[in-house]
């Protein structure tokens, strides 16, 4: 009975520990956006560390990798279309 109690409070402590440290982390990461600041680096920090207890963040997560992972290869697409243009002319 208190092995229970005692799995039951570790876990929703756990839970808060790393919604407070996660939100704040994302928070701080937001105000970055509009403020001097690396907000690129920090807000997928702040999901990374929400993802380990929320599906919510993981799902955002996953947006947002594949975003910044399509973003990265229009860009090396356009440079390559860019270099053959320049080669040929």
């Amino acid at each position: 009975m208190i092995k229970r109690a005692v799995h039951l409070t570790y876990k929703a402590a756990r839970r808060v520990v790393i919604g407070v440290v996660g939100a704040t982390v994302l928070l701080i990461g937001l105000v970055m956006i509009v403020t001097p600041g690396p907000a690129i680096v920090v807000v997928p920090v702040g999901l990374a560390i929400l993802s380990i207890e929320f599906t919510w963040a993981r799902i955002w997560l996953k947006r947002l990798r594949r975003s910044i992972s399509n973003r990265n290869s229009n860009k090396r697409g356009n440079r390559a279309a860019a270099h053959r243009q320049r080669v040929e002319d």
